[in-house]
């Protein structure tokens, strides 16, 4: 029986982080390719850019709001 809930901020952040891991590695791999697909690079590295903008953004939600 699986739950309807949303997984958890801590499981969300988690797994855009393994996602981000993992693009270190593709990226890295696009560079020992003598025949660099630039385009491609470039799509791997603005996807990884926006999970880390979404990692941020989700561990912000976590950090409880000092001026209440």
């Amino acid at each position: 029986m699986e739950s309807s809930e949303p997984p958890s901020l801590g499981t969300q952040i988690f797994e855009l982080q393994t996602r981000h891991r993992s693009l270190d590695v593709e990226i890295a791999d696009l560079h020992l390719n003598p025949y660099l697909d630039q385009l491609q690079l470039q799509r791997l590295k603005k996807q990884k850019l926006r999970l880390k903008e979404n990692i941020q953004h989700l561990k912000n939600l976590l950090i409880p709001d000092l001026d209440a």
